[in-house]
């Protein structure tokens, strides 16, 4: 399968805590992979370095874009700079602009991919004017994709718990991503809202083609969604597979019950 990221040997310390060991992992084109593991297990850390937020100590971040005849390394660089490069993430604490609309939210993330500078911004001429009228048009879109246009003019704060979850994503999917990280999507969902989020994340990777990299908690959620999973504990991978595979492997079990399996 064609990757869209191979991580080699990461590694994080924090002063004398090796919080990432020697992980490594890969997600390929218009695939769903999800990263599972025991609370402090690494897994939000991983997303930290792959994002920009924490440079890592050692170990490869290697991205594979559609038109580059090879791999490129995003190690270090800023998270911004990394969205633009075709990584876009949501975050286990919900982070909207909770003071400003549905459609400004999703406008935010459009906002890389525009390209009027300070003084377009300030002259507003016509391409400018254009640039604009155009990243409301898909913003809107995107928030019909997601099932939220009925919000459209909501202010983020006044949406219902699971909405918000869903206007994180929208707002990620703004930014034109190859590959969506979604940090425990479905936390506080109800049963019904879990099933939706379910549906539409398939729909993104079929309909959009964008590949999917999770961290859940929601074992249910994880075996139906994912093609491949990893499982870390201690910040060491100790599993990869097909849901079929983790869910029998004697090692996952005991590094979530915490007792001795026979194998």
């Amino acid at each position: 399968m064609e990757p869209v990221l191979k991580v080699q040997n990461l590694g994080m310390n924090f002063g004398g805590l090796r919080a990432l060991d020697d992980l490594d992992l890969d997600v390929g084109r218009n695939e769903i992979v999800a990263l599972i593991g025991p609370n402090g297990a690494g897994k939000t850390t991983f997303f930290n370095c792959i994002t920009g937020i924490y440079p890592p100590t050692d170990g490869d971040v290697l991205i594979f874009t559609q038109g580059r005849d090879s791999a490129e390394r995003i190690n270090g660089l800023k998270p911004n700079k990394v969205t633009e490069k075709g990584l876009a993430r949501t975050f286990q604490n919900i982070r909207l602009f909770l003071n400003m609309t549905v459609l400004e939210n999703v406008m935010i993330g459009r906002h890389c991919r525009m390209h009027a500078g300070v003084l377009g911004a300030a002259l507003r001429g016509g391409s400018t004017m254009r640039e604009e009228k155009k990243v409301v048009e898909d913003s809107y879109a995107i928030l019909e994709k997601i099932g939220l246009a009925r919000f459209v003019n909501e202010f983020a704060k006044n949406l219902p718990y699971g909405a918000q979850r869903l206007l994180e994503i929208a707002r990620a999917m703004a930014t034109e991503p190859f590959l969506l990280l979604l940090d425990e999507p479905a936390a506080g969902m109800n049963p019904h809202e879990t099933q939706e989020l379910d549906e539409l994340i398939k729909k993104i990777r079929d309909e959009e083609g964008i590949s999917i990299l999770l961290i859940e908690h929601d074992m249910k959620l994880v075996m139906s969604l994912s093609d491949r999973i990893f499982v870390v504990d201690y910040g060491k991978k100790i599993a990869q597979g097909t849901p079929e595979e983790i869910r029998n492997n004697p090692v996952v079990i005991k590094a979530y019950l915490g007792e001795e399996v026979d194998a």
